[in-house]
């Protein structure tokens, strides 16, 4: 009896569920065209299909009376040239046709195919449908369907079979031991966004926190929802990935340029005194350290003062900023001209986004008074309200400025994710509600951008802001971290994959503590970490382990000689990330690439989630376990070459490879060209003399180098030079050519060494049709014209005459 009646009760369950369920209803009327919108309007809803491009188009479907008002904050780009459409009129469908896309409009009950131009079925929809606050999407499911992107995710590649929530934050539900460092929750920067290597991406316009099950529940389709808002989203046709992500940054925004100098080494501190030890902190600590670097010859550019510089407020501790410096710091302003006499080009400061009254300074009063923090029900609240103009000007005049003006030129904006819920280190959640809900995703972006764009403004610089938080649309703002990962083994791993999700997802500037964040590193995985992160889009040392600090010199004479390598590699490296820089700004192509990126249709690579493309053309394999003496490598279809030995190693296959503690694999795909620069301690030490290219002989071998002023906005207006460099295989060996530079700007004039890799001694080398001296030994070459062959590393050396101020044309016979 009992059993029957609790059937009953589940039928009426769901029952109850399926009526409050509404699906967009059947096409009813109002079908016509406006431009590049399509309306329509069906028993429950209202729609529109909006083409943005012939391979793009954007689905608003809403069960109200109308459309909410385009958003500031993740996308940019609303207005588009008109797009050709045709429009056809069927018993049961709608067929709109572009030159790449057919999108069929079906009417009973209205939802949406996709087919390209071949007449391919892309995407279909099962349905679009309203429950109470929910909104919500199913699509069918391809059999060989797989998907990627999401945001900076630690647990898996590829999303298929999976379900996932996105909603900005660090993990909840779980004690701080373990929910803080929760791979599989943490979503430091969710982004609704991922690509099918069908070859389309979907875009879910949606700051709400939204859910995704990617074939999890049923085998046969995927579904994705919001807790509010409409049902919004872009479909973007590629089909390759990088033309996604093109489409989907140009949609969303691209990241700028930072300064050059900020490829170089980012170094942050605890001035001496993290949690617990602020009594030890100091001004000259940071000197000291500063000081330090320079003297042991490793190269960095970048500091930033970590939480402890100031004091903690009356109200809001350790989670709200006073802009009162901690009493331990006795002349903060003759520490920034310190600084900066040393050659740091750039030194930022640490905040949090809620205001706090100090012991002299009371700008949480003043900024309540003045209705410039967000309320809080019925209290005036306390995080700065950064979707208001007004309050960001007040921030910046009355708060930022007083560190700003003594030299303090950027900011580490943390804890973004509070805004709405639960901080790190209180029990403070910040405002709460049904509208926050649309709010609190969107605020990190809010919260980079105003430091980015005052600072950028007030520096006459080139803008950079160092956050842990963001959304879709935050690599407007760059750059991201990885957040506050253990200095464990179980988290190296997740935080590489972090790293390629996020940049399979439009965000291409990101970095991480290397060696880990909290505890004390075994000097192993810091040695392994350090690795990895001399070769990460940005380079990034930072630790709160007392008294180690994640300084170099703190792990061992092991871990100092391996930072020494990797730091003095990244370096002469600049050349190579600088153009790539510039890629990134043009097209949304991130430093850190994932293996799918570029081979989409390698099934092999689909859940590689530890090795990646630094660029196109450097494959980084990090060692992720203790004590590895070996690890097995994916090489994709093609040649490659070791990067240490410059030995061949055919592609397509897997390798087992050695990999001494000192040691990272390194391959370098066949048809490149690595543009590389001498060692300095920071960047613009000195003149570069000579560019060395580093070239690998393929079936097409090019880079495009590019040179600008590396500080100064002016590239975006066209101030910048891009030099065209290839190599060629003819019956006679090979000719390699350096164009003459192209563009309004004038690059210093340096040389050009070649490093050709080529398994045998040339019988004659000429530069521009006249021949070349062959000298004794590669020394030679540092001050005068000439080549040289080694035999052991089967490499020929050769120096220009000629400069970049014309074309130089070398053959290799």
């Amino acid at each position: 009896m009992i059993r029957r009646m609790l059937l009953v009760l589940t039928g009426m369950v769901f029952s109850l569920v399926l009526s409050a369920q509404q699906n967009a209803g059947n096409y009813q009327s109002g079908f016509k065209q406006e431009g590049n919108r399509f309306y329509f309007t069906n028993t429950n809803s209202r729609a529109i299909i909006e083409f943005c491009t012939p391979a793009m188009f954007r689905v608003r479907a809403s069960w109200a009376d109308g459309f909410a008002a385009n958003e500031p904050w993740m996308v940019t780009q609303y207005n588009f040239q008109p797009v050709a459409v045709t429009a056809q009129q069927n018993a049961g469908f709608f067929l709109l046709t572009t030159s790449q896309l057919k999108v069929k409009v079906l009417r009973s009950p209205f939802r949406v195919e996709v087919y390209n131009a071949k007449g391919e079925l892309l995407s279909a929809d099962n349905s679009l449908y309203k429950n109470a606050d929910t909104i919500g999407c199913v699509k069918k499911l391809g059999a060989d369907e797989h998907f990627f992107g999401f945001g900076e995710r630690m647990d898996f590649l590829d999303r298929r079979k999976k379900k996932l929530t996105l909603n900005v934050g660090r993990g909840k539900g779980l004690p701080h031991a373990v929910g803080a460092y929760n791979v599989l929750e943490a979503n430091y920067s969710p982004i609704p966004f991922f690509m099918s290597n069908k070859g389309y991406g979907i875009f879910f316009h949606n700051a709400h926190p939204t859910r995704w099950d990617m074939g999890a529940t049923d085998a046969n389709a995927y579904r994705f929802s919001a807790d509010g808002g409409e049902l919004d989203y872009y479909f973007i046709y590629g089909p390759a990935f990088p033309a996604l992500l093109m489409q989907y940054t140009a949609l969303t925004g691209r990241s700028p340029l930072l300064p050059r100098f900020a490829l170089g080494l980012h170094v942050g501190t605890y001035s001496g005194g993290t949690w617990g030890h602020e009594q030890n902190t100091s001004d000259q600590y940071v000197i000291e350290l500063a000081r330090k670097l320079r003297e042991m010859g490793i190269p960095a550019d970048l500091l930033w003062l970590d939480s402890t510089w100031r004091i903690f407020g009356k109200t809001g501790g350790k989670g709200a900023t006073s802009f009162e410096w901690r009493e331990t710091f006795k002349d903060p302003a003759a520490m920034f001209d310190s600084l900066y006499a040393m050659n740091y080009s750039m030194v930022g400061l640490h905040l949090r986004p809620r205001f706090d009254n100090g012991n002299r300074l009371q700008l949480l009063d003043t900024a309540q008074k003045l209705k410039y923090t967000y309320p809080e029900g019925n209290y005036a609240g306390e995080f700065v309200n950064f979707f208001d103009s007004n309050a960001v000007n007040w921030w910046w005049q009355h708060g930022v400025m007083r560190v700003a003006s003594i030299g303090a030129k950027f900011l580490k904006t943390d804890e973004g994710s509070a805004f709405g819920a639960l901080a790190n280190e209180s029990e403070k959640t910040g405002p709460q509600g049904k509208d926050i809900s649309a709010l609190h995703n969107v605020f990190p972006i809010a919260y980079a951008k105003a430091p980015f764009e005052k600072f950028q403004q007030f520096n006459r610089l080139r803008g950079l802001n160092h956050t842990r938080e963001g959304y879709a649309g935050i690599q407007r703002y760059p750059f991201i971290f990885a957040g506050d990962w253990p200095s464990e083994w179980q988290y190296f791993a997740p935080v590489i994959a972090a790293g390629l999700n996020i940049g399979l997802s439009g965000v291409g500037y990101w970095s991480h503590c290397m060696g880990g964040f909290e505890h004390n590193a075994d000097p192993e995985l810091y040695i392994r970490w350090v690795q990895f992160g001399m070769l990460s889009p940005l380079a990034m040392v930072f630790g709160m382990d007392h008294p180690g600090y994640k300084e170099p010199w703190s792990y061992g004479n092991d871990a100092l000689r391996n930072f020494r390598k990797y730091d003095s590699l990244r370096y002469t490296l600049l050349p190579y990330l600088y153009s790539n820089s510039y890629q990134l700004y043009k097209t949304g192509l991130p430093l850190m690439r994932a293996l799918v990126l570029h081979y989409q249709n390698d099934e092999n690579v689909y859940n590689i989630a530890d090795q990646y493309l630094l660029g196109e053309n450097l494959l980084v394999c990090p060692v992720t376990t203790k004590g590895a003496q070996t690890r097995t490598v994916y090489l994709p279809q093609g040649d490659w070459f070791n990067y240490w030995t410059g030995k061949p190693v055919a592609g397509g296959r897997y390798w087992n490879v050695v990999t001494p503690l000192d040691s990272l694999p390194l391959f370098v795909k066949a048809g490149s060209i690595i543009p590389i620069q001498p060692v300095m301690n920071y960047v613009g030490e000195k003149p570069v003399d000579a560019i060395t290219l580093d070239i690998y002989p393929g079936a097409t071998t090019e880079f495009e180098l590019y040179e600008d002023d590396g500080k100064s906005l002016a590239y975006q207006e066209g101030e910048f030079t891009t030099t065209k460099i290839s190599c060629q295989l003819n019956n006679k060996g090979f000719v390699v050519t350096m164009n003459k530079p192209v563009g309004k700007f004038t690059p210093p004039a340096h040389n050009w060494l070649i490093k050709l890799h080529v398994n045998e001694a040339p019988t004659g080398i000429a530069e521009n049709n006249k021949p070349v001296n062959k000298v004794d030994n590669e020394n030679a070459l540092n001050t005068a014209a000439g080549w040289y062959y080694d035999v052991a590393r089967q490499v020929v050396y050769i120096r220009s005459s000629g400069n970049n101020r014309n074309e130089v044309v070398i053959k290799v016979n």
